[in-house]
């Protein structure tokens, strides 16, 4: 994985500060500390393994609901800018999945284009849903292929189409495809913004996991991303700021640092 790109001039819609977050006790030096905590954990774990490989922890934001919300669609992620961009496309293997016609040509045409683009606008591997259909119908075959990107968009026509032809493995892994529209003839600048951003997926439980950083950003870097992404994503969910029971950080092997928590809401009383 490559580090994440230029930090200079973060776009003023990703700008998002503590004053941003409608949360009476939110306190940004407690999500400094939380940061802090959290870099140094990661640091004594590669320490006590004597970790000789690069590899990067992703931190994840957690938000616990007050209330499980409705049923929403899971196969549609959200897409939340980030100041501190988690990827660049020079760090990725990007696997795009196209829509194919009856004559199945659409994946072809897709590579004939991406081929104008310079280092194919940052997409690794082209494929069509006929091939996902025949090539990847095994459920070996489509882990392989989960493990085999990091990223992986999708034309937004087909997203209803995907979970049944990648099946679970992917939705296990929060790899689903990011919808991008290929209707669009800006197809490079769609791939960057893909990268540039991290995602909130919807469903029926009361947690949520959006991926803020990596260990290899500094404090303050982890700290805008993460005003970032809750500003953003709070936006996407039912009742706002008063949905949220409490905020946490965390890797995937770390305990959930608080950030932000409630007491739950009190029972009321059914007048007799």
């Amino acid at each position: 994985m490559a580090p994440a790109g230029d930090r200079s001039a973060p776009p003023a819609s990703t700008s998002a500060g503590p004053a941003d977050i409608k949360l009476s006790s939110w306190r940004a030096k407690q999500v400094e500390k939380a940061v802090q905590s959290l870099l140094k954990f990661v640091g004594q774990q590669k320490d006590k393994a004597n970790d000789l490989f690069d590899d990067e922890e992703i931190f994840y934001l957690q938000i616990a609901l007050k209330k499980m919300p409705m049923q929403q669609r899971k196969d549609k992620p959200v897409q939340l800018p980030l100041p501190h961009p988690l990827f660049t496309i020079d760090g990725l293997d990007i696997c795009l999945i196209t829509k194919d016609s009856e004559e199945g040509h659409d994946a072809k045409e897709a590579k004939k284009k991406l081929a104008k683009l310079e280092k194919n606008g940052g997409v690794k591997k082209v494929i069509g849903t006929n091939k996902l259909r025949t090539k990847y119908e095994s459920y070996e075959a489509k882990r392989q292929l989960c493990k085999s990107y990091d990223l992986f968009l999708a034309d937004n026509r087909i997203l209803p189409s995907l979970p049944k032809l990648l099946g679970k493995s992917f939705f296990k892994k929060r790899k689903q495809p990011i919808p991008v529209d290929l209707r669009k003839g800006n197809w490079g600048e769609q791939v960057k913004k893909a990268c540039a951003s991290t995602y909130l997926y919807k469903g029926s439980g009361t947690c949520i996991n959006i991926k803020v950083a990596r260990s290899s950003f500094e404090v303050q870097d982890v700290v805008d991303n993460i005003h970032a992404a809750l500003a953003a994503a709070v936006e996407h969910i039912p009742k706002k700021w008063a949905a949220l029971q409490g905020v946490f950080l965390k890797t995937a092997d770390s305990v959930a640092l608080p950030l932000f928590q409630t007491l739950p809401d009190q029972p009321q009383k059914i007048a007799s």
